[in-house]
């Protein structure tokens, strides 16, 4: 399998050359040059395996050239071992019809760890297999960079540099990260946004100089392998409602894109997926951009749900180079006029396309605290605030006899602020993150500016190298 980028830099790449490098040096997202697709038979035949023995089949078809099956079935069983929930994802019907597919079992209590626990065993691979030591430098709006953290901690291959806005993180989210104190990881609280973040990280991986002399490479969702790692868990979900034989719907909670994007790729292997519903909070750039073809940037508002609080959805390129044929020149001209001007909008036949398979609704926080209490109430279902707006945005959706499963992205401990004003319920940590609070706090504070977080990550390698 190759992959290229979006933006037309025609040299193919490996799955291990993408899983590494991130973004494509043209600021363009790798993608596969084709779509893998599996038969209804084969689809049939996954029904049996475990999840990690599903996600290792899933990856063997993007890694195909770099990575055998038998290796991936290793790295998955690595991967999902301490994971809480046997299911690893379970399903959890709420309503009638109405399912949470639970993807908060994981060591950081996020749906990030579905895919960040496999990324740090193929980084761990990759890199053993080349003798090759990487810098990550990623922006987080809460769930990416903990994950992360919690993925690549100790290392002996990598250093990692995680971003977060200052300030507009929950308190757990923020401790999950800075409380982290091995040499290799670097957390910098930028005064600014999860936007001013994001932009920060592909600055630095247009900056060829810094680029090449700490070997920059990410896991944020630019990351292809990050998307790819999430397919498996729509992949079961949709086999234990019934699929191939059945058609399935899915709602996700998303900012940057990324999460639902991966759906969509499982729907382009051949699953059978009816619709894909986005839920919004009132940064709401991806529903705006759906219910009217208006996709223009505005300030970021903080919410309830801060891990949606993004005005820039990295992963909507990918979306609009399928959209768009894959021409890449007009995915290219397209992107710079949208960062230039702050607008885009599409032709209509595009549009057109896109909204045939997504749907989106936007809450604000006071809808999304109704909906906590309404889940509480009425079906003793404890949700955060992103996991509600999710299942507002499925029951909007569903369709009689379709099963609409909804990603849940987060434990309600991670959001225990936003739970107890909705339902008066204090959401226990789990034992292993019982004591957060009382944990020391281990972090950097930088300005937006490029030249001072440079050198902020400098100093973190020239220290932890030189003391490994």
């Amino acid at each position: 399998m190759q992959y290229r980028s979006t933006r037309g830099d025609a040299r193919p790449r490996s799955f291990s050359d993408i899983l590494l490098a991130g973004l494509a040096e043209d600021g363009g997202l790798y993608m596969p040059e084709t779509w893998p697709r599996f038969t209804a038979d084969e689809w049939r035949a996954m029904r049996s395996l475990s999840y990690p023995d599903l996600a290792a089949k899933i990856l063997s078809v993007f890694a195909e050239g770099s990575i055998d099956l038998p290796t991936l079935q290793g790295l998955c069983a690595k991967a999902y071992a301490g994971f809480s929930h046997a299911a690893i994802a379970p399903l959890v019907e709420v309503e009638n019809g109405l399912f949470s597919m639970e993807l908060f079992h994981g060591p950081t209590l996020a749906f990030k760890d579905m895919a960040m626990q496999l990324l740090g065993q193929l980084f761990e691979h990759v890199l053993t297999e080349r003798n090759q030591r990487v810098t990550i430098v990623g922006a987080t709006s809460g769930d990416t960079g903990s994950a992360a953290i919690e993925a690549f901690r100790g290392s002996p291959h990598l250093s990692v540099a995680i971003l977060h806005p200052m300030g507009r993180t929950s308190d757990v989210q923020r401790r999950q990260m800075t409380t982290v104190h091995d040499d290799n990881i670097l957390n910098i609280a930028v005064e600014g946004t999860f936007d001013d973040c994001q932009d920060l990280v592909k600055a630095m991986f247009a900056d060829t100089g810094f680029r090449d002399e700490i070997g920059l490479s990410a896991v944020n969702s630019i990351n292809w392998a990050r998307i790819a790692a999430q397919i498996p868990y729509y992949v079961r979900a949709a086999l234990m409602m019934g699929a191939p034989d059945r058609e399935v719907s899915f709602a996700v909670p998303t900012g940057n894109f990324g999460n639902v994007l991966a759906a969509w790729a499982a729907s382009q292997m051949g699953l059978p997926i009816r619709r894909l519903c986005i839920g919004s909070n009132r940064n709401d750039i991806l529903t705006r951009f759906l219910t009217s073809n208006d996709m223009s940037m505005r300030a970021v508002e903080p919410s309830l749900s801060p891990s949606m609080d993004i005005q820039i959805s990295s992963n909507f390129e990918r979306l609009l180079f399928e959209l768009l044929d894959r021409d890449p020149v007009a995915c290219r001209e397209t992107m710079q006029n949208f960062r230039q001007t702050g607008r885009m909008s599409v032709d209509p036949a595009v549009w057109n396309r896109a909204r045939e398979r997504f749907g989106a609704l936007m809450l604000d926080d006071e809808a999304t605290l109704g909906e906590m209490k309404a889940l509480w109430d009425n079906s003793l279902y404890l949700a955060d605030p992103h996991s509600a707006i999710g299942l507002a945005a499925g029951r909007q959706e569903q369709e009689p006899g379709i099963p609409m499963i909804v990603a849940a992205t987060a434990h309600p401990a991670k959001f225990p602020d936003a739970v107890r004003k909705a339902t008066g319920i204090d959401p226990a940590l789990p034992p292993h993150l019982a004591d957060l609070f009382a944990r020391e706090e281990r972090y950097e504070t930088q300005p937006n500016e490029l030249n001072l977080v440079e050198d902020a990550v400098r100093r973190h390698l020239a220290g932890h190298v030189h003391a490994a």
